[in-house]
């Protein structure tokens, strides 16, 4: 099955609500959210990870988290991806790789679990990841005006936001500010990992001269993820965690925070943005 069949259209549930501002009676009236739901992803039929995700672009989220994990590095180590016939809610997700992929299970469970579980993060974290992915080399060079300009083109193009208001974004753009690919969820790792299972399966992967911007803050799993996909330019709206600054320094990654209001903090490898 081709993966862009996989793309459930996102549902938006009407609900009642009591709305009130200041200078005015209590109203009753009709709301949109965001929808949340979870989402298994198992690989040729062994339960591997559940995420709490809004349902679309499910086989780019199942990509992309694989990925992420190093478990697949190519297109073609991955034969198909399926829903699972049992489950009738379109809940779970099953990714076949080609017969030449090994796979360590029991290993894989260990790492998604260290890799997910920021609070245990630390340096002996960040080597272990450097053993799995090297560190970025890229020399793109990028104007600090087209920087500037991505936060507008990303929040120009949620569309589901502007309805719910709920939603994390995730785009990458090109070293021309080009907006490649965008996806929403509830879930800001979720949305990184749909627009970079994207790159995978359109076979555009990796990401070496691409830009990263999220529309929330930057934490380690997204500097993880990135160097994962060789994303040397990793910008967010909001603040950084100190762990992730301390990833980029030590990943080669540029890192880019409080992008907003014609304004940017650069906390790793600056070199890469022209500023004029």
């Amino acid at each position: 099955m081709d993966h862009d069949e996989l793309n459930t259209k996102n549902p938006k549930p009407n609900h009642k609500v009591l709305r009130w501002q200041l200078g005015e009676k209590p109203a009753s009236c009709d709301d949109e959210f965001a929808v949340e739901e979870p989402l298994e992803i198992r690989v040729d039929n062994h339960p591997i990870s559940v995420t709490m995700r809004t349902p679309g672009h499910d086989a780019e989220l199942a990509a992309g988290f694989l990925v992420t994990e190093g478990l697949i590095k190519k297109r073609s180590d991955v034969a198909k991806i399926e829903p699972y016939p049992r489950n009738k809610d379109k809940n779970v997700i099953n990714v076949f790789l080609s017969p030449d992929v090994a796979v360590d299970f029991k290993q894989l469970t260990r790492h998604v679990f260290a890799s997910s579980s920021c609070g245990l993060c630390g340096k002996a974290t960040i080597e272990s990841v450097h053993q799995h992915f090297p560190k970025i080399k890229s020399k793109i060079s990028v104007a600090a005006r087209t920087i500037l300009g991505l936060p507008e083109k990303l929040r120009g193009a949620q569309k589901t936001f502007d309805r719910t208001g709920g939603l994390h974004a995730a785009g990458i753009f090109d070293s021309g500010g080009a907006l490649i690919v965008l996806r929403e969820d509830v879930g800001r790792h979720n949305a990184v990992d749909k627009v970079l299972g994207h790159g995978f399966l359109e076979d555009d992967f990796p990401f070496e001269k691409q830009i990263l911007l999220v529309s929330g803050r930057a934490s380690f799993e997204i500097m993880q993820k990135a160097l994962a996909a060789r994303i040397p330019i990793i910008c967010a709206v909001s603040a950084p965690s100190s762990l992730a600054v301390e990833f980029a320094r030590k990943s080669g990654q540029t890192l880019v925070g409080f992008l907003r209001e014609g304004r940017m903090n650069v906390y790793a490898h600056p070199k890469r943005i022209k500023f004029d």
